[in-house]
């Protein structure tokens, strides 16, 4: 997570979250929080798009690991960061809930397709493919010729 977002999440202004971080860097050592290099904040701004702001910014912003996003309570003190972390808290248990019954669930099928004939390869082939996010649909450009009734036409997509 990077510091803009965690900022706005724990109600203060980017500035205020960093300058907290510089004076309890004891809190936040390298596994709970880095700072991106200018090649991955252009890649992070090109990805995302409320992250546009930063494109222009002079500073590199940091990056906070799951325990990083939650030490920022521990150095601001005030109610709604310690809501914010308990909501942190939980969103970080649900993902690793979604994440451990996907890989519970990839486990299972290797089972069965080892248990059952070739003829059901398909089925469990069909159902990898299905838990797997969609591929982005690619965009042809150009020109395309078409051939009807042996005149060929133009066709622009």
């Amino acid at each position: 997570m990077l510091d803009s977002d965690l900022a706005e999440l724990y109600g203060v202004e980017t500035k205020r979250l960093n300058e907290q971080v510089r004076r309890n860097l004891a809190r936040f050592p390298a596994d709970f929080m880095f700072q991106l290099t200018e090649a991955e904040k252009l890649e992070v701004v090109a990805n995302c798009d409320h992250l546009v702001k930063l494109k222009f910014s002079p500073y590199l912003p940091s990056a906070f690991t799951e325990h990083g996003a939650l030490m920022p309570a521990n150095v601001l003190n005030s109610e709604r960061a310690a809501q914010t972390s308990v909501m942190v808290v939980r969103a970080f248990v649900r993902l690793r809930q979604i994440l451990t019954s996907n890989a519970k669930l990839a486990r299972k099928l290797d089972a069965m397709e080892k248990k059952y004939d070739r003829q059901f390869k398909v089925v469990f082939d069909a159902i990898r493919q299905l838990m797997s996010p969609p591929a982005a649909p690619k965009r042809e450009i150009g020109f395309h010729v078409k051939y009807d009734d042996d005149k060929p036409k133009a066709k622009k997509h």
